[in-house]
């Protein structure tokens, strides 16, 4: 395993984020055990971030907006064969339309497909403080 920094991939870790593949996110319940699924993420170090568009009502947002305004510990990760990168930092959820644009025009350049059209829509925004992986 080899630990990178997030604000300055290498070329081959940081084209593996730009591949159409499905991640998963971990993020921590009230009990503190992990809740786990699987999410679109785009991957920005030149801003530290990762982002996740999702509901508002959904789990994984009630997760973060439960660990307070100083953010959850989360974790991202993909997986293709052998080749793996997970990313970690303090998760938190915005409403503001421009990011949540912002969030959706990225994923659609990732996963070349806009989500519909989703009034409850927010992102999840993950200020990274590891990167990890072999890819």
């Amino acid at each position: 395993m080899a630990r990178r920094d997030p604000r300055a991939p290498e070329a081959g870790y940081l084209g593996f984020w730009r591949e159409h593949h499905l991640c998963t996110l971990t993020t921590p319940r009230p009990d503190g055990s992990p809740h786990m699924v699987p999410v679109g993420v785009t991957y920005d170090p030149e801003e530290g971030l990762a982002r996740v568009i999702a509901n508002t009502s959904s789990a994984k947002v009630a997760h973060v907006r439960a660990a307070g305004p100083g953010g959850a510990r989360v974790a991202v990760c993909q997986v293709d064969r052998r080749r793996w990168a997970t990313l970690e930092g303090l998760a938190t959820v915005s409403q503001d339309p421009a990011r949540v644009a912002d969030a959706v025009a990225r994923y659609t350049e990732r996963y070349g497909r806009t989500p519909g059209p989703n009034p409850h829509r927010v992102v999840i925004e993950i200020a990274l403080t590891r990167a990890m992986g072999n890819a």
